[in-house]
């Protein structure tokens, strides 16, 4: 029988923009919610793991254990590997993957951890069920993930309503769920788990260094990433709106009494024995 794999297609793409954004996050603004689970002896398995900046941190909080970083993109688990190298970490190793059909075998490691991945694949529920085949008995699967419909910001901006319009757009003709947040627990009980542990936490970008950071990636995401060429080319938007969205980001991150929240479900599930 063949393995299922990946149908969607991720929206974001690897331009500089998004990268920016993936080589910001760490363990403590990213995964605060698993921290407190840790041992330092855990093998853990980290799904969409992409530049490697959580990877790593994952890494130096385990230091009699190990942590394995996957991605679907072989040059993102490139840069990944070398963000463990430049930190000099020896309990690393790197893979390219899919999660709907992970290469190995039942009950490998401690935890499985996936940041902003379920809201990108085809399948999410067939995902977790592969993330807890490969999870021990009384190990922990982790997953946090944005919602989109949840996002707001003041003040407000028409092109700002337009983005989130167009990006949920985008995000769903791939195959993806851009309200991924608000839907996690649901997938985790269909995909069998029992032991479900719910929260959620934001990201927020109000000084004016966040605003310009925040403001400028999704401007320049918005017209020259893959995002942009999805947008367009699936009929979405035309140039010209794109244009006037990430001029509309730029306009809100130049207002000093901006302030932007962006929510994330997590689940914390533990597999039973």
């Amino acid at each position: 029988m063949p393995k299922p794999q990946e149908t969607a297609v991720y929206t974001h793409g690897h331009h500089e923009s998004v990268l920016r954004s993936h080589t910001w996050r760490t363990a403590a603004n990213s995964a605060g919610y698993l921290l407190g689970s840790l041992k330092p002896h855990m093998r853990i398995l980290d799904i969409g793991c992409g530049p490697g900046t959580i990877t790593a941190d994952l890494a130096e909080l385990v230091p009699d254990g190990h942590v394995t970083g996957v991605d679907r993109a072989p040059e993102i688990v490139e840069r990944a590997r070398a963000t463990a190298a430049g930190r000099g970490l020896a309990n690393t190793d790197f893979a390219v993957a899919d999660v709907h059909a992970l290469d190995y075998p039942d009950d490998t490691f401690c935890v499985v951890h996936a940041h902003q991945v379920l809201q990108h694949v085809g399948d999410p529920v067939q995902a977790l069920r592969e993330m807890k085949r490969v999870t021990k008995p009384n190990g922990f699967v982790a997953v946090r993930d944005a919602d989109y419909g949840a996002m707001t910001w003041y003040p407000a901006s028409p092109g700002m309503d337009d983005w989130l319009d167009l990006y949920r757009r985008v995000a769903r003709a791939n195959g993806g769920e851009p309200d991924a947040g608000r839907r996690l627990k649901d997938w985790a009980l269909r995909a069998g788990f029992a032991d479900i542990t719910a929260t959620s936490a934001t990201w927020t970008f109000s000084t004016p260094q966040e605003r310009e950071w925040w403001s400028g990636l999704w401007a320049d995401r918005t017209v020259a990433s893959a995002y942009a060429e999805r947008a367009t080319g699936g009929g979405h938007a035309t140039a010209e709106q794109l244009r006037a969205v990430s001029a509309a980001w730029r306009e809100w991150g130049e207002r000093p009494e901006g302030w932007f929240s962006v929510l994330h479900g997590e689940i914390l599930c533990r597999k039973e024995a």
